[in-house]
């Protein structure tokens, strides 16, 4: 039986968290007297004296609503980027204990992890971009924590094939991180709904991409109570501004909008991949199930530079594992599209 404080390293074992006099009184009014915030209100229009919720309750249970799971499954983060540290954090020992990450993949798992000075032990993606799992079985010893994921991946756009998710979830008796930060733009149902099935999977999702809510930085973990209890531990006590948690709260009424988005992503995705077809120096064009294509061609490198000088901004992928003459194009509007691809031809043409 998987249990996540197995894994959990030995000093936190017996940690105290922070805990504040909200953690004892559950309710919204009242003479608060407890956290030394100014009493007269704000130099803002608003009132922002008080501290968030440090839990944020109120928009979890509308996003559990919203996804179908439990909001005890639910750990917001600033970003995905917060819980891929904690997990880092919690669970791995500096230079001592290990993950695995499948090139090319999402930077941040490395950087992460070197920034904890933990091993990254990287495990290639097959040819086709899929997992290779007996590879990621050879690499496994008994100080592997955690293994990385992504999927839809990034940079390439692709899921990798679900059943192989399903056999390293269980074969692994460490934690399985499934990255989903595009799985708005697939039709495949999300991880996030089979927890009880694999006690040891944790799903992380996105408001940056489908929802088009980058700039407030809010990122989903989904896992059981166990695993998020220990994240909950060694968290900061409001990694979440009130600001943040508001805006969404009401962001997440208007569900109809993101919908419409992210049918147009797509019908714009379609269009520009027939166009990119009709491009004759991009020579490879890699299936996506996300808003962005890697495409592969000549001189990548001297193309993304050119493309700057006319302030089109793509990503640089020629460099990365795999993605050798890569570049990495998100779906943009149908006129950012139409720009993109007549700078192409006229590169072609000079």
């Amino acid at each position: 039986m998987f249990d996540p404080n197995a894994l959990l390293r030995t000093h936190l074992q017996k940690l105290v968290p922070y805990s504040s006099a909200r953690d004892d009184y559950k309710g919204n009014e009242g003479v608060f007297l407890d956290a030394n915030e100014n009493p007269l209100g704000s130099i803002t229009e608003e009132d922002w004296n008080r501290y968030p919720d440090p839990y944020q309750k109120e928009l979890k249970a509308k996003i559990a609503q919203i996804k179908g799971v439990r909001s005890e499954n639910i750990f917001l983060g600033n970003g995905s980027d917060e819980p891929i540290d904690l997990l880092f954090r919690a669970f791995c020992e500096p230079g001592k204990d290990n993950v695995i990450i499948n090139p090319p993949t999402y930077g941040m798992y490395k950087v992460s992890a070197d920034i904890n000075n933990v091993e990254a032990r990287e495990v290639l993606l097959t040819a086709n971009y899929d997992l290779d799992v007996e590879a990621i079985k050879s690499a496994v010893d008994e100080n592997t924590k955690i293994i990385f994921i992504c999927s839809p991946n990034n940079p390439t756009g692709n899921d990798v094939s679900l059943d192989k998710i399903e056999e390293v979830l269980r074969f692994f008796n460490g934690i399985v991180l499934v990255d989903e930060a595009y799985v708005d733009f697939t039709s495949r149902q999300s991880f996030a709904l089979r927890l009880e099935e694999f006690p040891n999977l944790l799903v992380l999702q996105t408001f940056s991409k489908a929802w088009g809510l980058a700039a407030l930085r809010l990122g989903m973990a989904f896992a059981s109570e166990e695993i998020l209890a220990i994240l909950n531990k060694i968290k900061a006590p409001y990694n979440l501004s009130g600001l943040v948690q508001k805006t969404v709260l009401k962001a997440l009424e208007n569900l109809e909008k993101k919908d419409k988005m992210v049918d147009q992503i797509l019908k714009n995705r379609e269009s520009l991949g027939e166009a990119l077809k009709q491009t004759p120096m991009i020579k490879t064009i890699c299936p996506t199930d996300s808003n962005f294509f890697l495409v592969k061609l000549e001189n990548a490198s001297d193309v993304y530079k050119k493309l700057i000088d006319q302030k089109i901004i793509l990503r640089d992928r020629s460099k990365v594992a795999l993605c050798e003459g890569g570049i990495r194009i998100t779906v943009g509007t149908e006129k950012e599209n139409e720009l993109l691809t007549e700078a192409l031809k006229n590169l072609i043409e000079k």
